[in-house]
């Protein structure tokens, strides 16, 4: 499908056809990845199960950040 670039204001954007939004199945809030001369654009995934994750990380004991400058410090003067 062949489909063009059209002034938004001070940008361009591009218009899908009803029947492109409705297979894709999108939604109001989209994803948009560039590279390599393509665009991909997808839904945006919204974090399920966030509470249940953060209760496992902290049974892990993985949540610790006082060691966050222990790990750092590992890095210190590669960079010259």
């Amino acid at each position: 499908m062949r489909i063009k670039l059209v002034p938004i204001g001070n940008s361009q954007g591009i218009r899908l056809p009803k029947s492109v939004v409705e297979q894709a199945k999108l939604t109001t809030e989209l994803e948009l990845e560039v590279g390599d001369g393509k665009l991909t654009l997808r839904n945006v995934q919204s974090r399920h199960n966030w509470e249940a994750d953060a209760i496992a990380c902290h049974e892990a004991n993985e949540d610790r950040l006082d060691d966050w400058d222990a790990t750092t410090a590992d890095f210190e003067g590669d960079w010259e």
